[in-house]
């Protein structure tokens, strides 16, 4: 697939699949992260926000199937992708998003490298402010696809009502973190997926490893692993899974320190001399890192 000339895009946001959505806000306080109120899709979902300048997290559940509409032609469902992975995968991180300053031209781009061929998706809901005030936000999204990795969701958000969105208020966690620093990926053969996600990205620079990669976006990284590598950074158990994302890292400035609030909290975790991490099977299937910076 040819990569046509555009700028690269930083992380937005990831969307992590859960169950129970009040359980996963009352685990990811337990971490030290501040997370906001619950929001209502009129797609039969609810969500809950964990925001960092410029990204955040997005912890979705199902709250009503019949609300799902289908995938159609040219249509991407985002209420039946989050469904249809809880049901198969089962909870964690299930879709990676960049940012968009054009939807539309971004459709027309992905049409253009053969990486996705949806019309964009347009669509608005009521957000609160820190004291309570009621707001607009709305968005438009524009989706991708990597055929060798059915079980991964890819789209790009723009922001058409920013100044309601992010608010440092909500960007003060307790537990330090300052930033979305990573999305990771692991795959049985990173090469596979490097035209895919060089397209998807805008044509990020690609830092090579082994087998493994990571494209260096203008905010945060995708990080490419074998299961050699996956296993070794985060003692993650091989599976035969083509490709699926394992989970995220964020930025905090003392290691240590979340290190002893996790300790204090009960909250299994794994300790080398780059991160803290809390592995997927202990974190409702997406594996939490936390790196200095």
């Amino acid at each position: 697939m040819p990569v046509t000339a555009s700028t690269p895009r930083g992380l937005d946001h990831l969307v992590i699949g859960v169950r129970d959505l009040d359980a996963a806000w009352r685990f990811y306080e337990k971490l030290g992260f501040r997370v906001g109120t619950r929001n209502r899709h009129p797609w039969g979902t609810e969500n809950r926000i964990v925001q960092f300048p410029g990204s955040f997290l997005e912890l979705v559940t199902i709250v009503d199937d019949g609300a799902i509409p289908p995938h159609g032609e040219r249509r991407f469902s985002f209420g039946a992708f989050v469904r249809d992975a809880l049901a198969g995968q089962g909870e964690g991180l299930s879709m990676l998003v960049l940012e968009s300053t054009d939807a539309k031209a971004d459709a027309a781009a992905f049409q253009a490298a053969g990486i996705g061929d949806f019309e964009p998706f347009f669509f608005e809901r009521q957000g609160k402010r820190p004291d309570g005030a009621t707001v607009r936000v709305a968005f438009e999204l524009a989706f991708a696809a990597d055929s060798r990795a059915p079980e991964c969701g890819f789209f790009v958000c723009q922001q058409l009502e920013p100044q309601n969105f992010w608010n440092p208020d909500f960007q003060n966690h307790p537990n330090g973190a300052t930033a979305l620093a990573s999305a990771v990926i692991v795959a049985e053969e990173p090469a596979l997926h490097r035209d895919f996600l060089t397209a998807f990205s805008g044509g990020a620079e690609v830092l090579e490893g082994n087998e493994d990669y990571v494209l260096a976006l203008p905010r945060g990284r995708i990080d490419v692993l074998d299961p050699e590598a996956a296993q070794g950074a985060y003692q993650v158990e091989p599976d035969t899974t083509p490709a699926r994302f394992l989970g995220f890292c964020v930025a905090v400035p003392d290691l240590d320190a979340v290190a002893e609030r996790l300790t204090a909290a009960e909250v299994p975790f794994v300790q080398n001399e780059e991160r803290v991490f809390v592995q997927a099977e202990d974190a409702m299937g997406c594996m939490i890192a936390f790196e200095q910076g």
